[in-house]
């Protein structure tokens, strides 16, 4: 008698697998590691015939290279730069993921971000929480309308569209670069195009980050490219934290080049307490602190996006264990 196919959820998820099962039973036995390492990994995957990752581990070549019968990995999200894909397909394993399930969500922070940094909401609340400030508008002078400004967006896939479009519907002069959107996408949506990453730098008086983490994006927002930022611009990312060197967004917010800066995502997830962007942010004594917010990854979520996410992550999961191929590969 053999056994049913085996899916691992490697971290996040943890009992119970209410929509996994409801979608895998019939087909699979589904088990959660709730892992916080790869190490946790450990004599536990090795004879997944499939395995759903979110974004607390990494796999890499170590845990790919051990993997004996795995037919897909389902990074469920839109990033998959936490796996090795290059290595998944020297074994011949398709890496997908889910890239549609929570664009709404994130396009809705980013935007309630932008508004918080550029109408000074953030600013307010917490000089007057610290008791640093009067009860008078003049301590966020000069602040502009939002009619007519540019709101910039560094990479116009699904996120950066949803996100285009509600600035546009604020009035906003919206702008992008992507090198590798199709032409006529600024037609369609009936916003502008630029030409290169330095024109939107220049341009932006809110610049919004929504491309995925690759070599040629990593750091993209590092020293040279914030000296290129309009002075007073605000920095909203909550695509990859790999994307913003936080340090030298830090550095021009300190110096009063930025306006402010808001960061739903980090290099190093949770971050260090020493990290000096969180230090800033914790400290009222800091000059940068009022022109700060952070969130914790949480961009992504909402109760209906969460059900997506895992849904469609098992749904791909048994499409691969009937035989079928997996959508939305990555490798």
């Amino acid at each position: 008698m053999h056994s049913k196919p085996k899916v691992v959820v490697a971290d996040f998820i943890k009992e119970p697998l209410d929509c996994e099962r409801r979608v895998l039973d019939d087909v699979a036995d589904v088990v959660t590691l709730n892992a916080f390492s790869e190490d946790d990994l450990i004599g536990k995957i090795e004879d997944a015939d499939a395995i759903m990752l979110y974004h607390f581990i990494s796999i890499t070549r170590n845990t790919i290279e051990r993997l004996r019968r795995c037919k897909l990995i389902v990074r469920c999200g839109v990033g998959y730069d936490n796996v090795d894909h290059v290595a998944a397909r020297e074994r011949n394993i398709p890496v997908a993921n889910v890239p549609d399930y929570g664009t709404e969500d994130v396009a809705d922070t980013a935007i309630g971000m932008a508004l918080s940094l550029a109408r000074g909401i953030h600013y307010l609340n917490s000089r007057l929480q610290h008791k640093q400030g009067a009860w008078i508008y003049t301590q966020i002078e000069p602040t502009h309308r939002l009619r007519g400004r540019v709101f910039g967006i560094a990479g116009i896939g699904r996120i950066g569209t949803a996100t285009a479009l509600r600035a546009k519907a604020l009035g906003m002069d919206v702008a992008y670069y992507d090198p590798h959107a199709p032409q006529g996408r600024d037609k369609s949506l009936g916003i502008r195009h630029l030409e290169s990453m330095d024109d939107l730098l220049a341009q932006s008086h809110i610049l919004s980050m929504h491309c995925p983490l690759t070599e040629e994006t990593r750091h993209l927002i590092n020293r040279k490219t914030v000296a290129r930022m309009r002075p007073g611009a605000f920095l909203v990312n909550t695509a990859r934290g790999g994307v913003v060197d936080v340090q030298a967004v830090l550095e021009a917010i300190e110096q009063h080049h930025l306006g402010g800066a808001a960061i739903d995502v980090l290099e190093e997830e949770p971050p260090r307490d020493d990290h000096p962007f969180i230090t800033a942010w914790r400290d009222p004594n800091h000059p940068a602190h009022d022109r700060i917010i952070v969130n914790p990854h949480a961009a992504f979520y909402s109760e209906e996006g969460l059900v997506d996410m895992r849904v469609k992550g098992s749904q791909n999961c048994r499409r691969v264990l009937l035989g079928q191929p997996p959508y939305n590969i990555v490798n």
